[in-house]
């Protein structure tokens, strides 16, 4: 089925741009001044031009990610060959993420199944063992910027290790990843390194199969070229890594800037896990997830969304919908229903939000452990965002402690 040729100048009329400084920089006063003027699915416009609805109500949110027969993943569902998506959504044919269907149900259960046998025990202590390499590396220094040097590098180098990545490729596979995921100039070449080292790897894996992940996806994988598993580590390393990252980076600056937290840093009354769980509702790290198309006309939200419309759900907007949570900074101890890990066929794979839970708590209790005086080095209100259109995310997070010795960890 052909859509036709989008026609917004109606029901597009004071669309908001979702792109430029205050879509980076103050992206929650931006959610809240869309939900007061347009309800719970805003008419946007990306950096090109490009019409589409922005979802940030829970409800219509909920609905567009668990209704994969209605909201495509795979826009040829709806478009014919000649069509091209928004350049910002960064679809890439035939990859996890745009699937639906059989094929993506056979693929998305290899993953789980290679995750499935990750030893959440043996995932902690590696995570304290490279928590502890990396404090070390600037422990005596009295200060650090957490994310360029902690947050940002502690996933990938767990990750790494879990698909049995060498540590020696590690730091320069994370810089390639950020570079994908930022859409710059830069991302091109940093794929193409990217599947030069996942090529490697799956060829030494076929030949020395070990109790890594990606043994565990070789095995578990089903009429799967190696360009489509190379496509599906991908999307593990990705989500393993951003997402990851940013969720210690937001759970480090809201202990660090929020008096609620602030007894934490000493072993204090609130706990980190509910300091993680605060960030997925308050602070997501996922602003924007992953494009849905619809199959054929339908209502959200009190719009008429048309056949072929580009739909994208924005988990930091729907998590913080009033009419879900009327107390905006209220506890969130003990509600998990956020949608900061997605939810339907689409979801993050299980047991893949568990494996983020261990990784992130374990970072930042490393951290106030290692460093219980940290602060930060300069005003809240010079800290800067990642300019990334599906990460909510800080550029740096300069901090300052006491100079401590390494512990030799790792």
């Amino acid at each position: 089925m052909t859509a036709p040729e989008p026609e917004f100048t109606g029901t597009h009329s004071g669309a908001v741009p979702l792109y430029g400084r205050r879509f980076v920089e103050d992206t929650d006063e931006l959610y809240r001044e869309m939900r007061r003027d347009h309800g719970p699915v805003v008419p946007v416009l990306f950096e090109g031009g490009e019409p589409a609805w922005l979802v940030i109500g829970y409800r219509e949110a909920h609905r567009v990610l668990t209704d994969s027969q209605l909201f495509a993943r795979d826009p040829y569902r709806c478009h014919g060959p000649e069509y091209v998506p928004p350049q910002n959504l960064g679809y890439l044919p035939g990859i996890l993420m745009f699937l639906d269907g059989p094929v993506h149900a056979r693929r998305a259960g290899a993953v789980s199944a290679a995750l499935a046998e990750v030893d959440q025990f043996e995932l902690r202590a590696d995570c304290e063992r490279y928590s502890d390499r990396l404090i070390d590396a600037f422990a005596a220094a009295g200060e650090a910027d957490l994310i360029e040097q902690y947050a940002y590098h502690l996933p990938v180098l767990v990750m790494g290790s879990l698909l049995g990545l060498p540590d020696s490729e590690l730091i320069a596979f994370a810089e390639d990843m950020k570079k994908m995921n930022d859409g710059r100039e830069e991302a091109i070449e940093a794929f193409g390194r990217y599947v030069v080292r996942m090529t490697s790897l799956l060829a030494s894996k076929r030949e020395w199969p070990g109790a890594d992940v990606t043994s565990h996806m070789i095995a578990n994988a089903t009429d799967v070229t190696d360009e489509e598993l190379i496509q599906d580590l991908l999307v593990v390393l990705s989500g393993g890594q951003e997402n990851t990252a940013h969720w210690i980076g937001n759970t480090l600056r809201l202990m660090l800037t929020d008096d609620r937290f602030s007894l934490t840093l000493s072993g204090g009354r609130r706990s980190v896990g509910q300091a993680l769980n605060e960030v997925m509702w308050e602070a997501s790290p996922v602003k924007t997830a992953p494009a849905r198309w619809a199959v054929r006309e339908t209502q959200l939200g009190g719009r008429t969304i048309r056949a072929g419309d580009v739909v994208v759900v924005g988990p930091a907007g729907a998590n913080t919908d009033p009419r879900i949570r009327p107390d905006a900074h209220g506890d969130a101890a003990g509600n998990h229903a956020h949608l900061g890990f997605g939810t339907g066929e689409h979801g993050c794979p299980h047991p893949a939000p568990e494996l983020a839970q261990v990784m992130a708590q374990t970072a930042v209790e490393v951290l106030l452990d290692r460093l219980p005086d940290v602060r930060l080095a300069v005003p809240e209100h010079e800290l800067e965002w990642r300019p990334a259109f599906h990460i909510r995310g800080l550029s740096a997070l300069p901090v300052s402690f006491r100079p401590t010795h390494v512990v030799g960890g790792g």
